[in-house]
Parts: structure tokens; sequence; C-alpha cells
């Protein structure tokens, strides 16, 4: 489930001062006076290659340093089987920090984990795969933004629940996805609430029905996607025998896909 190699996208004007909140100045505006604005992005407190993966437990901040993958992390691929910028310790809290290019396999989280104002600038494989065992697990995404995602985004692979909010994401694949072939399965549910999502996209939250998943989402802004292209809520028939999933349909069922037209906003 990797994807082609896609253009490096690089630095824009960013803004930091209202970073540490977990909020762009774009995402304030997305809700208020100005309707067609997307997320702008923090300015890097300087910038450190990552040769090898870095293990966080406890709680890390990095004061918005850029990192950015070299050596063995360097290679800027797709491949399933490349290590992570940073791998998070059972209830590890990440805070302020930027992934650019290459981004390797961004973060690992090996139970629950909270991502506070993490921004990826260009997704490598995954920005983030959380592959906690326990259903008690609780991945928190707090603030932040993530770009240039040929696959997909958040990559759930464990059990448990993941919560997604205040977040900008542009020009990806998938943004979450409950894994659809893993070899071992679980139940998962997803949460996002206060999502902004600008064009290009294909689906924000994928789902296995079969194993009773569900998505639940609020006050979801979309814009530039005009022919409303981008699925909400797609469902699938996962296995665990690393098969391609079959989908299942897609939209508001109340049961897998829990959200109604009113809590998605296209601008």
């Amino acid at each position: 489930m990797t994807s082609a190699t896609r253009p490096r996208a690089r630095g824009r004007a960013l803004t930091g001062a209202l970073a540490t909140l977990g909020l762009s100045i774009g995402m304030l505006m997305s809700v208020g006076s100005s309707p067609a604005s997307a997320a702008t992005w923090p300015t890097p407190n300087g910038s450190q290659g990552v040769s090898s993966t870095i293990s966080v437990s406890g709680t890390k901040d990095y004061g918005m340093k850029r990192l950015y993958g070299t050596g063995d992390l360097g290679s800027g691929s797709q491949d399933e089987g490349q290590g992570p910028i940073l791998e998070l310790a059972d209830g590890a809290v990440l805070k302020n920090v930027v992934l650019g290019a290459p981004a390797a396999d961004g973060i690992h989280c090996l139970g629950s984990c909270t991502l506070q104002n993490v921004w990826w600038e260009d997704v490598g494989e995954d920005a983030a795969t959380f592959k906690g065992k326990s259903s008690s697990a609780v991945y928190t995404v707090s603030g932040g933004g993530a770009r240039e995602a040929g696959d997909k985004v958040f990559q759930f692979n464990g059990a448990g629940t993941l919560n997604v909010s205040n977040f900008a994401v542009q020009n990806f694949g998938t943004f979450v996805r409950s894994c659809g072939n893993c070899s071992t399965q679980y139940k998962r549910t997803i949460n996002l609430n206060t999502i902004e999502v600008t064009w290009k996209g294909s689906r924000l939250a994928g789902i296995n029905t079969n194993y009773g998943d569900s998505a639940t989402l609020r006050n979801i802004t979309i814009i530039g996607d005009s022919s409303k292209k981008i699925v909400p809520c797609q469902k699938y028939i996962g296995n665990n025998s690393g098969k391609e999933p079959s989908t299942n349909g897609s939209g508001p069922d109340g049961t897998y896909c829990k959200y109604a037209s009113s809590d998605v906003t296209y601008r």
C-alpha cells in the first residue's frame, strides 16, 4: 500500500506565533472571516539530521526544531519496512516539532501517545503509525498538520482509540487508515474533530466494518474540492492475510461511519 514517488514540497512563508497553541493562523481564519484560506505553517527553529531512530519516553519538547532523515533514514522512499524518525514508548508525549524531508516512516507510537503541535512538511511513507496492542490504548494528535502524503497520513495498525483534533492536511491519499491487511487485527475507533482538509485527497477515514471499526467525524472543513471527490468515510472488509482489502461502501450509517452532512463543510 505504497504509492509512486511524488514531487517534494519545500518550505513556504510560515508563521510560528500561534503554533505553540496547536492552531495555525490559517486554521483560525478558516473558521472565521476568510473561508478560502488554508493553514499556514510554523517556522522551524533550526534543523537536525537524524540518521538512526530516536527513542522517546516521557515528554519531549523540541521547541519547533525541524528533524529530517539522513543515512538509512534519508532515502526519501516509500518502502514499507523503513524505520521512523522517532519511536515513542507507551505513554510518551511529543511536542512542538517539524518533520522535514526526507521523513522516512515518520513517527511510531508503540502504545498510547500524544502528539502535540507536530507538523509534517512532506510525509514520507506515513506521517505516524499507531501500534499499541491494548484495547485501552489512546493515541492523541492535537494541533499540527501534514502535507504531501502520496499514500497515508496516519496508519492505525494497533488496537484502541485514535483522536485527531485541530489538524490541517493537504495533498494526501488517505488521512487515517485502519490497517486493512495486518497479520493481527483489532477493533479500532477513530475520532476526527476540527480538521481542515485542502484538496487534493482521496479519503479521510478508512475503516474495517468486519472488525467493528468506527470513525466519527465532527467539524470537518474541506477546501477546494468543489466536485466532492474526497470520501469522508470509506468502509472496507479487512483481512489478516496481507491481501488488498475489498471496499464495503461509504458514507454515514450511524454504526461504522458516524457523521451527518452538517459535519462536513465545503469551501
